[in-house]
């Protein structure tokens, strides 16, 4: 299944500034990605994994933006601090602003998105339009096998899978049986540390039948336990 993202993550690979909440001035960074959501960036400063930050970031004049974010993951890319961050509080105002610093500055992503948005189909000698699967995806994925159980909460009936990969937002697993989109679930992670499984609801988002008793699923989560799924993440 091809994977794509509701909220569009712009390449833009661009020299900003950032300033912590308590530091007296901005230091360079390198914004990698971003969208409505969160963004990837470079910078000299070691931020601390699965803490909450209060950020002043400057894309370019007039483009400042006042976030709260959470580190969701790090890795050290030609010898750079690389972060992925999640958006905890964002104004509109905010999100306009990078709607349109993107645009300004990045307008070929804009395009891209238009048509990567869309899909042209022949049909019958007749051109058809439809929309593109998306996922929920918002940073990288990351692989990682655990054991869950989950509940359906349309049938009442419980279930056994094993997580594939998990993001902030969303996990992808095999689950014991069929479900369909739009199924709420409650789940229950088993993180092979000393703490209690990992309490999540999320909603399937698309299901793909692989064998009998053997269905792949995409799973939105409805609010992200960001602290738990840091536990998840250090597994890896």
């Amino acid at each position: 299944m091809n994977e794509r993202r509701i909220i569009p993550r712009w390449q833009i690979n661009r020299q900003a500034k950032v300033k912590l909440e308590g530091a007296d001035s901005f230091v360079d960074c390198n914004i990698r990605d971003i969208n409505l959501k969160g963004l990837q960036i470079c910078l000299g400063l070691k931020l601390q994994k699965d803490s909450f930050l209060k950020l002043c970031i400057s894309l370019a004049e007039d483009y400042i933006l006042d976030i709260e974010t959470w580190v969701v993951w790090h890795k050290t890319i030609g010898g750079s601090n690389t972060y992925g961050l999640y958006f905890t509080r964002i104004k509109d105002n905010d999100k306009e602003k990078i709607y349109r610093f993107v645009y300004k500055f990045c307008p070929e992503q804009i395009k891209r998105q238009y048509w990567q948005d869309t899909i042209i189909e022949k049909k019958g000698g007749e051109v058809m339009q439809s929309p593109s699967f998306e996922d929920k995806r918002i940073f990288e994925r990351f692989s990682t096998r655990l054991p869950l159980k989950f509940l359906d909460l349309y049938s009442n009936k419980e279930g056994r899978g094993e997580t594939l990969d998990i993001s902030a937002k969303g996990i992808g697993l095999v689950a014991n049986a069929e479900l369909e989109a739009q199924v709420p679930l409650e789940l229950w992670l088993e993180i092979p540390d000393t703490g209690e499984p990992l309490y999540a609801r999320g909603k399937v988002v698309w299901s793909e039948m692989l064998e009998e008793n053997k269905c792949r699923l995409g799973v939105n989560l409805e609010k992200a336990n960001l602290m738990g799924l840091g536990r998840a993440l250090r597994t890896i």
